[in-house]
């Protein structure tokens, strides 16, 4: 897989995360990453700058790394991944634009927008498998250009939890009566570390799935927050800070969610028991809150264009949004995210008067072609019929 790529998706991840409040809530930099890559390529002056900066990417290979991602993606057994582009029918489009991006992701935009509304919501529902469906953004009758991808994952866990119902006697859940909790024994202490992280330890248990998906559940020290814990989770995936194994934790020693200690046992085999809440979480993200942090302040200034790669028309993000979606359940995981750009006219096109010269040519006439450079006469000829409309009646 393209790592530069993934290496950017990741930090764009981790920093969104940093951002994050104190509720439930689900994201992913992997769907928008491809989006902010493909409209560096196209971007010109500070809207290019600050793009690049965030897609960490040169701007003449963004498009490449961008496509190479998403097919990387698709090519995987659990993950489905589309990119989806509709311009308007009058909004001409660049030679580069059409030759970068595929002919198969483009459609047109109808002159009404409740039905292209529909339309794309009918392909956000078919490429996440129903797990979303409908784009995150609005379709205006000013809306030019819309860009979209969605990215959905399914996996089954190789080992599968048991699944019940649990009362909470202590911290922030405390009192609380019949929380669904999954529960698990296994005997490889390993799929939990615990990670010193510069917001403290963190204990990440790996739980595996089929299809070369994993999912690590990750909790922090009590007193810290989502904006801290989440970020350090996904940088701790690098190896870049000290961890320990299941098997090298000792007792007396405390960390995040985990006690240790010995049981009778008539095996001397290790045992790891888990108990982890089963979840729903969802998440819609408007990107324009935070445009600094997706290059996106100089490019959603709508008093000019910053996007003459896509067309000679103005154009400057109207609406950027991502809706998203993770199920955690006893037999598997189930995510999917979808993000979406909007674009409108970029600078109000100059107002002034124009002479009007109507022409009816609704009789017999001729034509010649000329070679413009040698004025060469290439065909000539004469209409005496005009040809009938097809479908039209005797």
């Amino acid at each position: 897989m393209d790592r530069t790529a993934v290496t950017s998706a990741n930090q764009l991840t981790a920093a969104w995360a940093r951002t994050c409040g104190a509720g439930s809530t689900v994201l992913s930099g992997a769907g928008v990453l491809p989006l902010l890559a493909v409209l560096c390529a196209a971007a010109s002056g500070p809207a290019r700058q600050e793009l690049s900066a965030v897609v960490g990417l040169p701007a003449e290979d963004a498009v490449r790394h961008a496509t190479d991602l998403l097919a990387e993606l698709a090519a995987a057994p659990a993950v489905r991944s589309a990119l989806g582009v509709w311009s308007g029918a009058d909004l001409p489009l660049t030679d580069w634009w059409s030759r970068s991006v595929p002919a198969d992701v483009r459609g047109v935009l109808g002159d009404d927008p409740a039905d292209s509304q529909a339309t794309i919501d009918e392909w956000v529902e078919r490429s996440t498998d129903g797990l979303l469906t409908k784009l995150p953004i609005k379709i205006e009758a000013s809306t030019l250009l819309v860009l979209a991808s969605a990215l959905s994952v399914r996996t089954r866990w190789v080992a599968p939890f048991g699944d019940t119902p649990f009362r909470i006697d202590a911290g922030p859940w405390a009192g609380r009566r019949d929380i669904a909790m999954l529960s698990r024994t296994t005997n490889d202490l390993d799929l939990l570390t615990v990670v010193a992280t510069p917001v403290g330890s963190l204990t990440r248990l790996r739980v595996v799935g089929t299809d070369d998906i994993d999912v690590h559940l990750v909790l922090g020290e009590p007193e810290r927050r989502a904006h801290e814990v989440l970020p350090a989770a996904i940088e701790s995936l690098t190896g870049r800070w000290p961890v320990r194994t299941g098997s090298q934790l000792v007792p007396g020693k405390p960390e995040p969610g985990v006690v240790v200690g010995d049981e009778p046992s008539r095996t001397p085999e290790p045992i790891l028991r888990t108990l982890t809440p089963r979840f729903t979480v969802t998440g819609s993200h408007d990107l324009l809150a935070r445009p600094r942090l997706f290059g996106l302040s100089s490019a959603s200034n709508t008093s000019q264009g910053h996007f003459p790669g896509i067309s000679p028309v103005p154009l400057a993000i109207s609406t950027a949004a991502q809706d998203a979606v993770a199920l955690f359940t006893a037999a598997g995981f189930e995510a999917a995210a979808v993000t979406a750009f909007g674009m409108m006219l970029g600078a109000a096109l100059p107002a002034g008067t124009a002479r009007v010269v109507s022409l009816r040519m609704d009789r017999p006439l001729g034509f010649v072609a000329v070679h413009r450079p040698t004025r060469l006469v290439l065909v000539a000829g004469w209409v005496a019929e005009p040809e009938e409309y097809p479908g039209t009646p005797d």
